[in-house]
């Protein structure tokens, strides 16, 4: 690669981060000191109602949003808490309806996919992707440990310093310290 490209590209990381002292950090409920949303950002809407620790890391590409889409009201203010120190792999995703939280320092693998709401099939004769299925909240104990790509499905309880499998799919609670793996995960 040119020298003047990585050279343009460590700007463009370097002044498209969103850290606390940046001016779209105000679009965030709160981006706590010492925090970085890495650029280039993912999606990202219903900043309002996400609220991200200290010294959390959001790594590139990572999608977070509140609600179905930009510019609706979010359904409730406090969707997305994601607590200090945690570190969120790139291109992970993180769709809260209801409420999703993860505790301190939590880390997610990259590709980690986490939605508290799905679609429902109550009527065949209406397309599936616009039939809503129930929120169904989100919690992550801290310490915990989510690998690479894993599936984090509405309704799921983890404890503390549970560790999840690269991979897996997960539905359900799963006492402190756990293991879990599989899919389903067990």
């Amino acid at each position: 690669m040119h020298p003047i490209v990585q050279y343009l590209h460590r700007v463009a990381k370097t002044y498209g981060s969103i850290s606390p002292d940046t001016r779209s950090a105000r679009r965030f409920a709160k981006l706590g000191w010492g925090s970085l949303i890495t650029f280039p950002q993912g999606s990202m809407f219903g900043e309002q109602a996400i609220f991200i620790g200290d010294n959390t890391l959001i790594s590139e590409h990572v999608t977070m949003s509140v609600g179905y889409m930009p510019n609706v009201p979010t359904l409730v203010d406090s969707a997305l808490v994601i607590g200090d120190r945690c570190v969120v792999g790139a291109r992970s995703t993180l769709t809260a309806h209801g409420r999703i939280e993860l505790g301190d320092d939590v880390w997610l693998g990259k590709d980690v996919f986490i939605s508290d709401s799905s679609h429902g099939y109550q009527d065949p004769t209406v397309p599936v992707g616009r039939q809503m299925g129930e929120h169904q909240s989100i919690s992550i104990g801290s310490g915990s440990w989510i690998g690479h790509g894993a599936v984090i499905l509405p309704g799921t309880t983890l404890g503390r310093q549970v560790v999840v499998a690269a991979g897996a799919v997960v539905r359900g609670e799963f006492p402190d310290h756990s293991v879990v793996a599989g899919v389903p995960a067990k």
